[in-house]
């Protein structure tokens, strides 16, 4: 049985994550963190991690960038992974979760779908093909029109996967309407787009002569995403301290 603290249970993914987890006969949710207090959940909620004296094996976090810190002072001190799906981390952040992951587990990922990581196969082995071939490179991602950060976490991440094999040579152009000229060969476009309740769609177009290749995820509701986020919560416990990704579970 893993045992879960769940911080931002109280968030739309976080109840979507109990409720699939409360369905689990492997793991179950022994406290959650939230600064909401709004919502009557099935185990203790804590505002901070420092009020919570909840032993589990592993957290996960779907709320947001801000007391990143105070979480991982937490997994550390209690010597307990964490499976971060947090999005719009800063640098300094992202700094301080890789110098956590030399004394703890963490697994991180821009999105938990098990799709969008084979389609993060799927791109890079025709960016293999047709890079060379001269196909130009777009991304195009859609969401709802209350995700505050453009362009999405996964975005970037199938762009670096994509960049990756290009030996990191390739820019991101993620506006055309600054700079009135043709566009480079050496580049990769990210669009966003925001409106309505889109869950999540995530594009990738080579364009080519006289033919484009589309690949494409698109998400229907959030239990995706929910589902990916406590496979990694079963798959972490146990682990020697790192960083860890999909494609390690996968693999």
């Amino acid at each position: 049985m893993t045992n879960i603290i769940l911080r931002g249970c109280n968030g739309k993914m976080g109840q979507v994550i109990a409720d699939i987890v409360e369905a689990d006969d492997d793991a179950v949710i022994v406290a959650g963190i939230d600064v909401s207090q709004n919502r009557v959940a099935k185990f203790p909620v804590y505002q901070s991690f420092q009020k919570c004296n909840v032993k589990a094996d592993v957290i996960i976090d779907f709320s947001a960038p801000v007391n990143v810190e105070e979480m991982l002072d937490f997994a550390k001190s209690q010597g307990i992974g964490i499976v971060l799906c947090t999005t719009g981390l800063s640098k300094e952040q992202l700094a301080i979760i890789d110098e956590a992951s030399r004394e703890i587990p963490i697994f991180r990922s821009a999105n938990m779908s098990m799709g969008i990581n084979l389609i993060t196969k799927l791109v890079q082995e025709a960016t293999y093909i047709l890079a060379d071939a001269g196909y130009d490179i777009e991304i195009v991602e859609r969401h709802h029109n209350k995700k505050v950060d453009a362009p999405s976490g996964t975005a970037l991440a199938l762009a670096d996967a994509i960049n990756q094999v290009l030996n990191n040579e390739y820019e991101y152009k993620f506006d055309r309407s600054a700079d009135r000229v043709a566009r480079s060969k050496k580049e990769i476009g990210i669009s966003a787009v925001r409106g309505g309740t889109i869950v999540g769609e995530h594009e990738v177009i080579f364009a080519g002569t006289d033919e484009v290749i589309e690949i494409k995820h698109t998400a229907y509701s959030k239990a995706v995403f929910a589902k990916g986020a406590v496979q990694a919560a079963k798959f972490l416990p146990g682990k020697p301290a790192g960083m860890y990704r999909m494609s390690d579970m996968m693999d």
